[in-house]
């Protein structure tokens, strides 16, 4: 199953739905879209598509979304998830005039689990876990926070311990090296259908360019096909794009997040 429009297909009947989202802590219908909060007053928004909406409903809806939210003074954030195959006419220049910045756009990137799920040497001393104790996840965040340039914040933690609580299948997985975490990324099975994502991939810089990202993505593609998830997709950065592309993934849009603050 490589065909582009196939896959596709099957992102856009799969995973744009509640699927999406399992850490919600509520779910607002506001006609096509989807308006999201999760834990730490994140909000979010997206859908299936726009329902053939011209430009002035575009802009009907993006006024209407971000007034709820700013109604909810528990909301500090706000993510408008926009996929570049989508038709939506004027929505850049209506989330601009909302508030809403761009962010880098990243490459929906999907393909086969098995096709991951190779061997990957790692450098000597370098070994690769699943962690679930706090102290790991803590130690997980604030590497990552790092690596981001974000300041060090115990908000992510709290936010992946939450996941975690749930039980909802989320997994973390670490790569070490002398008691120091130098990688690490998540997996998200996504309940009901063929796919789990790989997200949160980071490596501190100057441990890349050695496989230990690629032998990361390896073992949470064996621990999908363990859970009967045929299929891995990701919103890919320049840096872990080739790096899927070399494993027989394909680029099958793309995503921009738009980022509006209180």
């Amino acid at each position: 199953m490589t065909d582009p429009s196939r896959l596709l297909r099957a992102y856009d009947e799969q995973l744009r739905t509640d699927a999406e989202t399992p850490s919600a802590v509520s779910v607002t219908r506001l006609g096509p879209l989807r308006l999201v909060t999760f834990l730490g007053g994140r909000g979010f928004v997206t859908y299936r598509d726009l329902a053939g909406a011209d430009e002035a409903a575009v802009h009907a809806l993006v006024e209407q979304a971000i007034a709820l939210f700013r109604a909810d003074g528990g909301i500090t954030s706000v993510e408008w998830k926009s996929r570049g195959h989508d038709h939506a006419p004027g929505l850049h220049e209506a989330l601009l005039a909302h508030g809403f910045v761009p962010e880098d756009p990243e490459s929906i990137m999907i393909g086969e689990a098995a096709a991951l799920a190779v061997d990957v040497p790692l450098p000597d001393g370098v070994t690769l876990r699943r962690i679930t104790e706090e102290a790991d996840v803590r130690a997980m965040s604030a590497m990552a926070d790092e690596v981001f340039g974000d300041p060090a914040s115990d908000k992510h933690a709290n936010q992946l311990l939450h996941r975690l609580a749930l039980d909802d299948g989320m997994e973390l997985w670490v790569a070490e090296a002398d008691g120091q975490i130098v990688t690490a990324g998540r997996l998200e099975p996504v309940a009901d259908t063929e796919f789990a994502g790989v997200w949160g991939g980071c490596s501190r810089p100057e441990w890349r360019g050695r496989g230990i990202y690629r032998a990361l993505t390896a073992a949470r593609a064996r621990s999908a096909l363990a859970r009967d998830k045929t299929l891995i997709h990701s919103d890919s950065t320049e840096y872990s794009r080739p790096i899927l592309e070399r494993y027989g993934f394909v680029r099958v849009s793309t995503t921009t997040p738009y980022a509006w603050k209180r």
